[in-house]
């Protein structure tokens, strides 16, 4: 009887090594797109490439997500890029760093009277940088800025983001996990 769920296990295992890698960003994306707070806000990922290290987000304006004078409201213009660096950076930098978001920063420029975007990116180069200030086990912050832009491309919002990065073994965080990693439902 203790065969059948460690060989079950086994099965499950193997399968989720083999064809999940294939589904993961189909699935991260309908997970968010589908989530509560995004949904009720209007917010959307248009594209997501976590190997690339590339996210596009939009948000139209609604009902939902108006403010009191009729223009996009701040905290669902944060709420846009809120997780997506972190979960960037998590999937590009791998299992043997602990990476947490540290602050924030929203800079209202204007305001938002059609469907806004944000277009995040992590290049290549910035993981070899993380990794090689990371190597000796001090704790690494890094700065992100991405606009937030109208239909015309006007920026709406700057939103700066400061990020934790350890490796696993000189964190105190050591324990923390990924439910990005656990799609199928497991988390």
């Amino acid at each position: 009887m203790s065969l059948l769920p460690t060989n079950f296990e086994t099965l499950k295992r193997r399968a989720k090594q083999s064809i999940l890698p294939l589904l993961t960003p189909h699935l991260l994306k309908l997970r968010i797109n589908t989530y509560a707070p995004y949904v009720g806000a209007g917010i959307k990922i248009d594209h997501i490439s976590l190997d690339q290290g590339l996210c596009v987000v939009s948000m139209g304006l609604n009902s939902l997500n108006k403010n009191i004078v009729g223009t996009q409201f701040g905290g669902s213009l944060y709420s846009m890029v809120d997780p997506f660096y972190m979960i960037m950076l998590m999937h590009q930098l791998g299992s043997s760093y602990v990476v947490w978001d540290k602050s924030s920063h929203i800079d209202f420029v204007a305001p938002g009277h059609t469907k806004v975007t944000a277009r995040m990116k992590v290049a290549s180069s910035e993981i070899i940088t993380i990794q090689e200030l990371a190597k000796d086990g001090d704790a690494v912050f890094r700065e992100y800025k991405v606009d937030i832009v109208d239909e015309q491309q006007k920026v709406i919002a700057t939103v700066t983001k400061t990020i934790y990065i350890r490796l696993r073994k000189y964190s105190k965080s050591k324990n923390q996990t990924s439910r990005i990693d656990n799609l199928d439902g497991d988390s």
